[in-house]
């Protein structure tokens, strides 16, 4: 057993003294660590059964060794194509099969969607997301984003999409007009995944998370929580993320919103503080990436917002809508800034 591997079974199965350990591995430059650090779900599992103060604290000292703790980037986000999805994500309201309130639209202009990232910058956003209710683009589709995503890069924007899964060749034609990040989330822990999706499997979105990073664009993957998984499946959510190599640059945390008409409406509540924990697992496990607060801060309070990025968050979907769900309004957003001393990047 190597040293490292060690500490960290120490640091999990002992007292402070070995857990103090893990941390200062955890926390050193890149670079210093001998081997690869590659997390189990047990592993993070015992990460999210520590004392909530014990765990805040380590994960606390890993951000601070990465990233400034009072620093958060701001992104905004617009759906470019709303409602119509063939698949049967248990969460999503714009696939077609359910019946809520979201209607098949048209395809955004380019106009519409420079002129919302033109005003997304005015407010504070750093970086632009652009997302399509598609099982995957076709080739038309990907000719009017490469459109998009290079007049937003022009206004100084970082510029991410998340357009679903990627055929050969879709990937290259993004980064060469100026895609910085593409999201596409594991969702959830691959034993779980059948009991949220059945018209793709998750090898289907690992290999379009191969296709983003061999194209040079870096990747923006997360998942959700709150959709009645375990502990561990959150754990083990967290370890697939974790372990993929490199993890991704940008991590989401999505809480559940529950939309009437979904599956999922009805699910019951997740804890807040346990949304809380799986932010300071990711931070511990992926010390690097920035994480993102997404999905469902509307319905957190200021308090639980602020533990989230005492837990090691620090970056937030920012102005007034998030797909086909609300935000919370940017006025919301900056007052609760200034009373925690948090500035925008």
């Amino acid at each position: 057993m190597s040293q490292l591997t060690s500490d960290i079974t120490a640091a999990l199965e002992t007292g402070s003294g070995a857990a103090d350990t893990l941390t200062d591995r955890l926390a050193e430059p890149p670079g210093t660590v001998a081997e690869p650090l590659r997390w189990d779900v047990s592993r993070i599992e015992a990460l999210l059964d520590l004392p909530f103060s014990d765990l805040i604290h380590r994960a606390q000292l890993v951000h601070r060794q990465y990233h400034d703790a009072n620093a958060v980037q701001l992104s905004t986000l617009i759906s470019v194509k709303t409602g119509g999805c063939p698949e049967d994500c248990g969460y999503c309201p714009q696939a077609a099969r359910y019946h809520t309130s979201v209607e098949n639209q048209d395809m955004l202009s380019l106009d519409e969607v420079v002129t919302t990232a033109a005003a997304a910058k005015a407010q504070g956003a750093s970086r632009f997301c652009m997302g399509a209710a598609w099982r995957g683009p076709k080739q038309r589709d990907i000719e009017k984003m490469v459109e998009m995503v290079s007049a937003v890069k022009a206004l100084g924007l970082e510029t991410c999409a998340t357009l679903g899964m990627l055929k050969s060749g879709q990937a290259e034609q993004l980064r060469q007009a100026g895609l910085d990040y593409y999201n596409h989330n594991l969702d959830t822990a691959p034993e779980f995944y059948d009991e949220i999706i059945t018209t793709r499997n998750y090898e289907d979105r690992l290999d379009t998370l191969e296709k983003v990073r061999s194209a040079g664009i870096h990747v923006c993957c997360g998942g959700i929580v709150g959709m009645g998984e375990t502990r561990r499946a959150r754990a083990g959510l967290i370890g697939q993320l974790a372990n993929l190599d490199p993890y991704p640059e940008s991590v989401p945390i999505n809480h559940l919103v529950q939309v009437e008409g979904t599956p999922l409406h009805g699910t019951a509540a997740l804890d807040p503080l346990e949304f809380v924990r799986t932010i300071a697992a990711a931070r511990i496990t992926m010390p690097k990436a920035m994480v993102r607060l997404s999905a469902g801060r509307q319905e957190m309070s200021d308090a639980v917002q602020a533990l989230c990025f005492l837990a090691g968050a620090n970056s937030i979907f920012y102005g007034d809508k998030l797909l086909t769900t609300g935000n919370p309004e940017a006025e919301r957003d900056k007052a609760l800034f200034h009373k925690l001393g948090l500035r925008s990047i």
